[in-house]
């Protein structure tokens, strides 16, 4: 799985102009799977994710946790982490199909609210509008094959 974390001061996801999903302060994820991946790699995903120490402590060190910080989080399905870009376009063999990647996706959110996280979602394969305000800003990026 890959993982492209974003510190941020909000985050939310429209539909056909709508928002469905939307949080405050946490962490914008945009989540890929790969074709191989299992449950074990997004609950170890989700361990990893939930315990990043990104947040500033009160000497500006980042320091905290995203529960001592008190944020959510936005999960969004993206396939497109997985491009292979040797060519000008992309091929996506390497991204999970729906029926291994929607369960594996869901296993990630019901990780992190297992760790007692406010979890939204976009919806799987749909056409989303992305919004975020990233703070820092502080990107990180997680792949459980290395």
């Amino acid at each position: 799985m890959r993982a492209v974390v974003t510190r941020v001061l909000g985050a939310s996801v429209a539909i056909d102009g709508a928002v469905t999903a939307k949080i405050e302060k946490g962490f914008l994820v945009l989540l890929g799977v790969h074709r191989d991946d299992t449950p074990e790699d997004a609950i170890k995903l989700a361990d990893r994710v939930c315990g990043l120490r990104v947040f500033e402590d009160e000497n500006g060190k980042m320091n905290l946790n995203l529960a001592a910080a008190g944020g959510e989080i936005l999960c969004v399905s993206q396939f497109t982490l997985f491009a292979d870009t040797k060519s000008r376009r992309p091929g996506f063999t390497e991204a999970a199909r729906p029926d291994t990647a929607v369960p594996l996706y869901e296993t990630f959110m019901e990780a992190c609210r297992n760790r007692g996280f406010h979890v939204e979602h976009g919806v799987f394969g749909a056409d989303m509008q992305v919004s975020s305000v990233n703070d820092g800003p502080v990107t990180i990026l997680f792949d459980t094959r290395s």
